[in-house]
């Protein structure tokens, strides 16, 4: 099976991490290998657990690494990566790389309903287990609906769409990519429909609560960071402003020191520096990096290392 993604800010990412030949690495949202296969690379004795939650990757990983003993493939969620790699006797890492988002392979492969593009069942599950897109578009009030396209899409239309979207599923249910688009469509103003494709902030939407991306991310996070050992770093690429954000505030929260107003002669709170950022402003791609990846326009990359 051919798994085919373009490793965004290769080179920067694996980079940022301070790979040690020796030390034991994790690739947190391995998808097609690409940037397990360049930490691979500068690995001798180390080890380097590739983690992901979908079966094809988890498929095409196994095909790739098989005969490189320095890699260790497991199935599962980034969210649980504590009880991942404990399950395995690793209770400590040197780096970690978290890669947010969907895969090309997913967004490329139709039948797994996350693009507007294609016509498709409306799924969406990047584990392709539990509650699909289609389950919340057939079974949410319009309020929770709303909530989710306001929230997850910063989309300023979304009651209209929440409405419209229950509106249609009384006279059927909502089965595929192309009815709901066409459903979003319909329920926004022209001057939007004009503009790029009135549909995107949905999907977003819709795909980030299937897999609950958000609080996965933060829970994974917190857990990656408690096993990181000193000097050992975690590096994060996002690809919209709610991950960013949120990434930017617990690496600010590790960085915090000293929480006492300013008046007080003496510090009483004890909180202490956990971490230091490696690079004070996101990392972007390169001109050259856009042009031959236009989905990385989106893309930012934040370090920092433990101390």
């Amino acid at each position: 099976m051919e798994f085919s993604h373009i490793p965004v800010m290769l080179t920067e990412a694996v980079e940022g991490l301070n790979i040690q030949k020796n030390g034991i690495y994790v690739d947190a949202t391995a998808g097609g290998g690409g940037h397990s296969q360049a930490i691979l690379d500068r690995l001798e004795n180390g080890k380097l657990i590739s983690i992901d939650q979908d079966p094809d990757a988890i498929l095409n990983l196994q095909h790739r690494f098989k005969d490189n003993e320095n890699s260790i493939i497991l199935k599962g969620n980034f969210g649980n990566i504590k009880e991942l790699l404990n399950e395995r006797g690793i209770n400590c890492i040197d780096g970690i790389l978290f890669d947010i988002g969907v895969s090309s392979h997913q967004l490329d492969k139709k039948e797994r309903g996350f693009s507007f593009h294609e016509d498709a069942p409306l799924d969406m599950r990047m584990s392709q287990s539990g509650v699909s897109a289609a389950d919340l578009v057939n079974t949410l009030s319009a309020k929770e609906l709303s909530k989710i396209i306001f929230e997850y899409g910063e989309e300023k239309y979304a009651n209209s769409i929440a409405r419209g979207i229950v509106k249609a599923r009384e006279q059927a249910q909502i089965k595929t990519t192309f009815e709901l688009a066409e459903i979003v469509k319909a329920n926004v103003p022209q001057k939007v429909r004009r503009e790029s494709h009135p549909a995107r902030k949905t999907f977003q939407a819709l795909r980030i609560s299937v897999n609950r991306e958000l609080d996965v991310l933060e829970k994974g996070l917190q857990e990656a960071f408690d096993m990181l050992s000193g000097g050992g770093r975690i590096a994060v690429i996002t690809f919209h402003s709610l991950e960013d954000r949120i990434v930017k505030r617990i690496f600010a929260s590790w960085c915090q020191g000293c929480i006492c107003p300013k008046d007080l002669p003496v510090c009483v709170c004890h909180n202490k520096e956990k971490a230091r950022l490696i690079v004070k402003k996101p990392i972007t791609p390169s001109e050259e990096e856009l042009l031959n990846n236009s989905r990385a326009r989106s893309a930012k990359l934040r370090i920092c290392e433990k101390l």
